[in-house]
């Protein structure tokens, strides 16, 4: 797909819910008791791949719209084994959390996916969850990953690497677990798991860098509202700062700090966003934005800021190209273990363009200069958030830019390109 030149960026728009409180409300929904209601559901590939493995768990899941679910709970221990593998597709947070729930099932359970999926690392839940008591399987740390419950029980574990699925799998776990279940986080990650579970009722102790839960009766959640994706937000906001003269309000848009941390980064680049309308659903912080484009200058991405914007580190790069002067990333080894190793394939795609970027084992280096590049031709390699930089990188170059294998933003966002062309000033 060739993506063409822009001039700016104008209008109003709402992106799809958030994935992630997406993918929360549907497996908390299912081990929940009675109905769950969520509205704002953000339909994507990875979701619907939620929707379908908890569907062959025995859970009924209504639609009444693309995004309005009802999900019918079947108490916290209600699943059934299905006798046949489980497909996560390409979500990774479907397969990591999933894994923590199964864990205090009967049965033996299978979970597989696509290609993608199955070169992911997943010996980082199955630590933790072996030594809570569960049997775990796998291919040499890799997916299938088989899975057999049983009595778990409580333990204390430090991740080795700051991951929100990691420790969402073992707080899962733990609500079947005798005595305390805690996980100390290196750093802070996105705490959606930790805020649902409070609103089904679970007794959540969150101290520091350690959130503990104990053994729990029963969930009910209820009703779900789900705000606006941050991710599927942060393309259109990095080409309207790219973009001389754009204005764009994005309305709705989730703004759970552990989340936006690409804000922070822009600030003090320089570029001119606004929020306004604050407010929380469910308790998540919610609001506006309205962003204005402007001229950035370098800065650098710390390792304890990369938990909070590792989804938007690729476009951090193509934002920092733009900017005056070197910009660095450092601690961003998670990027290696995404649906492709990120790190080579962002800095494949920018040095593709013209762009002048060194990759590092644990981050990149940009030397940026405020002008349009030539354009030229990205491969995505199936990854949705590289097909999306392309995207970007399209708009504010010179000549276009060539996007191979662009449906793969459908894992994510099924109508990114329409939504960005409704938006495009020519």
């Amino acid at each position: 797909m060739k993506i063409e030149p822009a001039a700016a960026l104008r209008g109003h728009i709402a992106v799809p819910g958030d994935k992630s409180i997406s993918h929360r409300a549907v497996l908390l929904g299912a081990i929940g008791d009675g109905e769950t209601i969520v509205r704002g559901f953000g339909r994507s590939g990875d979701t619907e791949a939620t929707i379908e493995a908890v569907r062959a768990l025995g859970v009924a899941v209504g639609e009444d719209d693309v995004d309005t679910l009802h999900v019918y709970g079947v108490g916290l221990r209600g699943l059934r084994e299905p006798g046949v593998p489980i497909d996560c597709g390409n979500s990774g947070t479907t397969l990591r959390l999933l894994a923590g729930i199964l864990a205090g099932q009967q049965g033996r359970f299978e979970l597989t996916g696509d290609e993608s999926l199955r070169r992911r690392p997943v010996d980082r839940i199955a630590v933790p969850l072996v030594e809570m008591g569960a049997t775990v399987e796998s291919e040499d740390g890799r997916p299938p990953l088989a899975i057999e419950g049983g009595a778990l029980r409580g333990i204390r574990y430090e991740l080795p690497v700051a991951s929100a699925q990691v420790k969402s799998c073992v707080l899962l776990a733990g609500l079947y677990a005798a005595g305390q279940t805690t996980v100390v986080e290196p750093l802070p990650t996105r705490d959606h798991t930790e805020l649902m579970l409070e609103a089904a009722g679970v007794r959540v102790t969150r101290k520091q860098r350690r959130i503990a839960v104990g053994p729990a009766e029963h969930l009910r959640l209820g009703e779900v509202d789900v705000p606006g994706d941050f991710s599927a937000a942060a393309p259109f906001i990095v080409a309207a700062t790219l973009l001389p003269g754009s204005e764009l309000t994005i309305h709705d848009l989730g703004l759970n700090p552990r989340r936006t941390g690409l804000l922070d980064v822009l600030a003090r680049m320089g570029a001119r966003i606004t929020v306004f309308n604050r407010h929380k659903s469910a308790g998540e912080p919610v609001g506006d934005l309205e962003v204005h484009s402007a001229e950035l200058t370098a800065t650098a991405v710390t390792a304890t800021e990369v938990p909070l914007l590792v989804d938007e580190l690729p476009l951090f790069a193509l934002a920092a190209a733009y900017a005056r002067g070197e910009s660095t990333v450092w601690g961003a080894e998670e990027l290696r273990v995404k649906e492709t190793d990120r790190i080579e394939t962002v800095t494949n795609s920018l040095r593709a363009l013209g762009v002048r970027v060194t990759p590092r084992d644990d981050g990149f280096w940009v030397r940026g200069v405020p002008t349009r590049p030539n354009g030229g031709r990205i491969a995505s390699h199936g990854d949705h958030r590289i097909a999306m930089l392309g995207a970007v990188a399209g708009l504010v170059s010179r000549n276009g830019v060539d996007v191979e294998d662009a449906q793969a933003v459908a894992v994510s966002f099924p109508g990114f390109f329409e939504l960005l062309d409704s938006v495009t000033q020519r």
